[in-house]
């Protein structure tokens, strides 16, 4: 249905409470759901004085990055260089910035507890940039980390290691580990020296199906922040035009995506929840990786649902959601020492 706006331009797409699209192609994302879950999408300035266990830096460029590192550093006699996440954030390709405080307070959390220097990169954002639009960011920002490894332009990454990067998403951002991964490992070693890529780290990933699977049948959304409606509106938009949920972007596990077999990949750890709509789809990829040879760990949340340890509120005033992403957080902690 076509509707008015109020600035006379016709809405022509709705993601209820996340975008309108306009018929000039223009969106609109101003947050019109729960006036009390506005602050998990407020950007978090940059700051070089610690709190919450780190410092938060921005690195602009193409694509620009943010840089959390631990502070303080560990006692001398006891540092070791930082492994590097390169994290990608979810949003269905449509919505989202790295710079929100959903993600700075996690990714702070993991950044400070592992310890590692947290890298993410702001996406391009579809329908505007649709796929392979932010694939190709993610690619060009593990370029941008290859390039600063080879010649350090700041103080700030002379306590990195990056010979132990590990790509890290949350939702859609899980599907750019994937993406990114594979077109990363397509290289030679020494085309990214002395980078490398050491494993991939895909929490709750935007794997699906054109055909329901079991999970969106039977469970309820619990949340304004993922239901089905948004999981067929900004895949829709997000995906290349006439594209469907079979695309190998959606489903690698699918008949039009490259045989996994024949796709080179680092270890992947994946999260799944067990009260996700796609739930199903996230194992069914697992299973599919498995099966052909590829090295996953899977570690299952129950009782929680899509993307929970984004969610600073319910962390905070639910146990269940505070226990599993303790839990999550220390399986991260462990998949990164192991390899």
């Amino acid at each position: 249905m076509v509707a008015e706006g109020t600035t006379g331009k016709r809405v022509v797409d709705e993601v209820s409470g996340w975008l309108r699209v306009f018929d000039d192609g223009s969106v609109d994302r101003t947050w019109t759901g729960p006036p009390e879950a506005l602050f998990l999408m407020e950007p978090v300035p940059a700051f070089d004085t610690p709190r919450d266990g780190v410092t938060l830096h921005d690195l602009p460029g193409d694509p620009s990055l943010r840089l959390y590192l631990p502070s303080p550093p560990p006692p001398e006699g006891r540092r070791e260089p930082l492994p590097v996440f390169l994290h990608f954030q979810g949003g269905g390709f449509c919505i989202s910035r790295s710079s929100w405080f959903m993600y700075y307070q996690f990714y702070a959390r993991l950044a400070a507890s592992v310890p590692a220097a947290m890298v993410s990169v702001e996406l391009p954002l579809a329908p505007e940039h649709r796929l392979p639009a932010a694939i190709d960011a993610g690619f060009a920002a593990l370029l941008r980390l290859r390039d600063l490894a080879r010649d350090p332009e700041s103080e700030l990454l002379r306590s990195v290691d990056f010979s132990r990067v590990f790509l890290i998403g949350d939702s859609s951002g899980g599907n750019l580990v994937h993406l990114v991964g594979a077109q990363a490992w397509e290289e030679e070693e020494a085309f990214w020296s002395p980078l490398k890529v050491a494993g991939g780290i895909l929490l709750q990933p935007g794997f699906v199906r054109s055909t329901r699977s079991r999970s969106e049948l039977e469970l309820r959304s619990d949340s304004v922040f993922f239901t089905l409606d948004m999981l067929d509106k900004l895949l829709a938009l997000g995906l290349p035009e006439g594209a469907t949920k079979d695309h190998p972007y959606t489903c690698p596990m699918g008949e039009a995506a490259p045989p996994l077999e024949t796709v080179r990949l680092p270890p992947f750890l994946v999260g799944v929840a067990d009260r996700d709509l796609i739930r199903d789809t996230n194992l069914e990829y697992c299973e599919a990786m498995k099966k052909a040879g590829k090295e996953v760990a899977v570690v299952i949340s129950e009782g929680v649902s899509h993307s929970f340890y984004l969610n600073k509120f319910a962390v905070d005033n639910d146990p269940t959601t505070a226990k599993r992403t303790e839990e999550l957080i220390a399986a991260i902690n462990d998949f990164v020492r192991r390899h």
